[in-house]
């Protein structure tokens, strides 16, 4: 199959006034354009390419720049290239010329860089795309997007002494569906991942908890998303460098069925603003993040 280079940038960077704070806000998933000639590759319908995007996911933390923290939003679909992914993940039952790799268990499940199935494991492709084609998407979408984010975490870290990425994302209802939990233990609303410590500072990470959790929401931590290649990449809190992984569960804002905000989208953006708020340390119920 051939394929356009896309033409739209690779990302959407909302800068506020003036930085009031450590914290950086970016959505690697919530992109919702679609390339011509993507869509008209895929053997799949509309509504089924887009289950695994984090849909309106930036929109429900588009309050962050007012509220003093830089917003990251990518353009690109996860279905098109997943941002959340290293760029060598390149799996060879989608690319033509890719050698077989040691055991990667994303890039076994279709999981890598360019998928090759969206949720429940249906296939997106027919065939095959070039390694061409492959490396045209990383270089139009996956470069731009992570240099842009490795100068914010750079230019944060020089101007506040550290740098606290909140990584914004969404899980299926049903992902939660199997997860172990103890008789009477609330399904979790919120999964934060911190790599089970290796990605953020614990006080960091118990700040962020704390607000979600005086939001009314229940929170898991590590359960069953613990982070992945944003927050391994990033994450280095010894150098005061603390990357964090949040997944909201879909159902809370949106219709899941149809991908249509639901009535509860305002609420739960508002719930997100708050905890921004809180974390970003602006407004009256500011709190400030602890030196760590």
């Amino acid at each position: 199959m051939t394929e356009r280079s896309p033409s739209r940038p690779a990302y959407r960077l909302e800068l506020p006034d003036r930085q009031a704070g450590p914290v950086i806000v970016a959505s690697p998933h919530s992109g919702r354009h679609y390339p011509w000639s993507f869509a008209r590759s895929t053997i799949l319908d509309e509504r089924s390419i887009r289950s695994s995007e984090d849909a309106f996911v930036d929109m429900l933390v588009g309050e962050a720049p007012a509220l003093g923290a830089p917003l990251l939003a990518a353009e690109y679909p996860r279905a098109y290239i997943d941002l959340n992914r290293s760029c060598d993940e390149l799996d060879p039952a989608v690319i033509e010329g890719v050698a077989r790799v040691p055991s990667n268990p994303r890039v076994s499940s279709g999981l890598g860089v360019i998928p090759r199935v969206v949720a429940n494991g249906r296939l997106i492709y027919r065939g095959k795309l070039t390694r061409r084609e492959a490396e045209a998407r990383l270089d139009a979408v996956w470069h731009p997007y992570h240099d842009c984010l490795e100068r914010l975490m750079t230019d944060t870290l020089a101007g506040f002494g550290q740098a606290v990425l909140l990584d914004i994302h969404s899980m299926p209802h049903e992902a939660l569906e199997n997860v172990a939990r103890s008789p009477g233990t609330p399904r979790p609303d919120v999964v934060i991942g911190d790599r089970f410590g290796a990605s953020a500072g614990a006080m960091t990470v118990d700040a962020l908890e704390a607000a979600f959790q005086g939001s009314g929401l229940v929170v898991s931590r590590n359960t069953p998303f613990a982070g992945a290649y944003i927050a391994q990449h990033y994450g280095r809190p010894s150098r005061g460098a603390h990357a964090i992984q949040i997944e909201i569960d879909r159902s809370l804002y949106m219709d899941e069925a149809t991908i249509r905000p639901n009535g509860n989208f305002r609420h739960v953006k508002a719930l997100m603003t708050g905890v921004l708020r809180q974390m970003i340390g602006a407004g009256d119920s500011a709190m400030p993040l602890a030196a760590e």
